[in-house]
């Protein structure tokens, strides 16, 4: 009985490793510009206001 061809399994090419720093920094930067606009407390009152004015 003949078998079967096996077939490598189909993977995706790793992104290269700048690719993946870059990526982790931009995503770092924007968690650090969020966290920091929540020590503005004008920032703070605002977004308040702009949620209660949703209900």
């Amino acid at each position: 009985m003949p078998t079967a061809p096996e077939h490598a399994p189909h993977r995706t090419p790793a992104l290269p490793l700048v690719w993946r720093v870059l990526a982790w920094a931009v995503a770092i930067l924007a968690c650090l510009a969020v966290f920091a606009m929540y020590t503005v407390p004008d920032f703070m009152v605002m977004l308040a206001d702009q949620v209660w004015s949703c209900f």
